[in-house]
This record gives C-alpha cells, sequence and structure tokens, in this order.
C-alpha cells in the first residue's frame, strides 16, 4: 500500500473516530457535517471524497467496528456455540460502549431504507456476519448440512435487535450485554446443539 492510500485510510479514520464522538454527544440531527470536518481538522470536499451525505457515516461507522469483530468471532478458539457468543455478546458491549443516541441511528437506519446508502443497513450486514458463522461452521463440518442456516439466523437478529431496541427505550437502564450473556448462557445451546454433527452424549 502506498504512503498515498495509507494517508487516505488514516483521514477516513479519523473522520469516522470524530463522527462517532459527536453523534454519540449529540445525535446525528444535531451533528453537521461542517462540525465534523472542522473538529477533524479537515475540509467539507474532504468529507465528501470518502461520504455522499451525512447519514452515510452511520452505516460506516458500523461497518468499521463490526467487521471487525467478525473476524475475531470467526477467528475465536472453541466450537460454533462458543463463536456465536462471543460474537453477540461484543455485539451488545459495543452497542453499549457506543451510546444510546448511536444506537437509536443504528435502529433508525436500520427501518427507514431511504436513509441506507445503496439498499445497505446495519441490520442486513449484522444478518450476514451471523450467517457467515454459521455457514463456516457447515464448511467446517461443525453443523449438519441440513442446519436451517437462514432461519437460526433471523432468529438471532431478531433476538439480539429486540433486547437492542428494549435496553435504548429504557433509556440504558440495564447492561444490554450483560442480557445477552445471560441469553447465551441459557439458550443459545439449546437452539444449536440439534443440530451439531457430533452432540453431547451420543
Amino acid at each position: 500500500m502506498t504512503n498515498r492510500q495509507l494517508a487516505a485510510l488514516e483521514t477516513k479514520k479519523k473522520l469516522l473516530e470524530t463522527a462517532k464522538n459527536l453523534i454519540c454527544e449529540k445525535g446525528l440531527i444535531n451533528t453537521s457535517i461542517e462540525e465534523i470536518t472542522k473538529t477533524c481538522g479537515v475540509s467539507n470536499g474532504t468529507f465528501y471524497t470518502y461520504f455522499k451525505r451525512k447519514e452515510d457515516i452511520v452505516f460506516a461507522l458500523g461497518d468499521y467496528i463490526y467487521q471487525e469483530l467478525y473476524e475475531q468471532a470467526m477467528a475465536y478458539k472453541g466450537d460454533i456455540t462458543e463463536r456465536l457468543k462471543f460474537f453477540m455478546t461484543r455485539f451488545a458491549e459495543y452497542i453499549e460502549k457506543s451510546s444510546l443516541k448511536l444506537c437509536q441511528e443504528w435502529v433508525r437506519n436500520a427501518v427507514d431504507p431511504d436513509i441506507s446508502p445503496e439498499g445497505k443497513n446495519k441490520m442486513n450486514w449484522d444478518l450476514s456476519a451471523i450467517k457467515g458463522l454459521l455457514d463456516n461452521a457447515v464448511q467446517r463440518d461443525e453443523l449438519r448440512k441440513d442446519t436451517p442456516v437462514e432461519l437460526i439466523t433471523k432468529t438471532f437478529i431478531d433476538i439480539l435487535y429486540g433486547q437492542m431496541l428494549c435496553w435504548d427505550i429504557s433509556g440504558g437502564t440495564y447492561s444490554f450485554k450483560e442480557c445477552t450473556d445471560k441469553f447465551c448462557d441459557s439458550f443459545l445451546s439449546l437452539i444449536i446443539i440439534p443440530y451439531l454433527k457430533n452432540k453431547k452424549g451420543e
């Protein structure tokens, strides 16, 4: 990678970090592109080099943060149940640390297709991540080939997004991560075990 490409990546990362801090503090509606660029120390034109509009940065933040999480989950040492728990609990932890305001923007981004860049949104990305973990487990011969990957994927996303929405509506009065951790300990294996190639006890 050239010095110019490295500098461009660093500028984009700086824009994302600055936008994240401002959105977490004030919300997207109360954050302007001019404020992002001024705080970041770049021109408005630089912003438009990477993003078409302000709303695009919400999707980019999800992509930026959760791509790393997905890669960590794929590389996590453990079986598919442990990898899924790692992903789901870290997902909840990242949401919790990102603030209620950014969580609200991600929810809005997921339910309103008009503000999502090129039809993309965070929920679609998260569906792909869970499906990727399950498909990988089938390829590794951990899960049976007839595992209903699509159904399980949607079930886990329904649970995660339901918990996220309830946590958001509550104003963050409890720990989203702890709630997700308890779900994983109580129910995750019950959903996955019937599809394991080598079930415990067999």
